[in-house]
């Protein structure tokens, strides 16, 4: 479903994670510089679900096949069927494009096969893992296989986690960037768009969605104004303007969503 289909339908989408069973586990130590988090997602919907913008870029196994699922600017609607599991990691801020070996501005709001962007990472982890018949040690074999992987891998660069770190932040914290990093405007934007997919202001936007997002999980009482401060909106109706345009739910759709209302 795209994003106007999901506009028009009567039908409005969940947010993907609270849809069905969605677990996030902090990666081991040897992981943890290369992925935010492991995850995992039992499906139990035929949707829609929404699967909103964060910034980050993950790393899939779908019945036993590996994906890259690329940056979004806007929800996406993926088709999904009750009963799917998706297992998942989710790369540190800058990893995925080391990882890969590509700009993640290739992979803008696409899935694609990891065999298609990194053949011989997918030929050691595809058949190890379709091999598996363990339901439940499948995902631990797929921490181990990473592990395995990342012995060879660099770490993010720093000069991303500065970008992500920023943009979190908020538009002072960018302005401070570019003073510590000795760059222009477009030098920042051209190496967001490698790191990120898309430019600062577009990382910003995104981010801000999220911290919104974590003080509704953190506290649903608060007034929609009041989140809308401490998410760093301007006022309230930026907030339902940015909100809708980026996951075509209104503020007080997800507030509900996410505290089970």
């Amino acid at each position: 479903m795209t994003v106007s289909a999901a506009m028009q339908s009567d039908i409005k989408p969940l947010l993907a994670n609270t849809a069905g069973r969605y677990r996030e586990y902090t990666p081991p130590p040897a992981l943890a510089p290369h992925f935010r988090c492991l995850w995992s997602h039992e499906l139990r919907t035929a949707g829609p679900l929404a699967i909103v913008p964060d910034g980050c870029c993950d790393l899939l196994l779908v019945d036993d096949s590996l994906f890259v699922a690329g940056p979004d600017r806007t929800a996406a609607f993926p088709p999904v069927t009750p009963g799917m599991r998706i297992l998942g990691a989710r790369f540190a801020p800058g990893a995925g494009a080391s990882w890969l070996k590509i700009p993640l501005s290739e992979i803008i709001g696409l899935s694609v096969p990891l065999r298609d962007l990194a053949p011989k990472k997918a030929a050691l982890l595809e058949p190890r893992l379709s091999d598996s018949t363990d339901r439940d040690g499948k995902f631990s074999l797929f921490a181990s296989l990473l592990t395995e992987l990342a012995r060879y891998e660099r770490e993010a660069d720093p000069e991303a986690c500065l970008i992500f770190a920023a943009a979190d932040s908020g538009t002072d914290r960018i302005r401070d960037l570019q003073q510590k990093l000795d760059i222009g405007e477009r030098q920042l934007r051209r190496r967001a768009h490698h790191h990120f997919g898309y430019g600062i202001k577009t990382l910003e936007r995104v981010r801000r969605l999220q911290r919104f997002m974590a003080l509704c999980q953190a506290d649903a009482t608060l007034p929609l104004a009041a989140l809308a401060l401490e998410s760093g909106f301007s006022d309230q109706a930026h907030m339902t303007r940015e909100i809708g345009d980026l996951t075509t739910l209104t503020p007080s759709a997800i507030v509900d969503q996410l505290s089970g209302r």
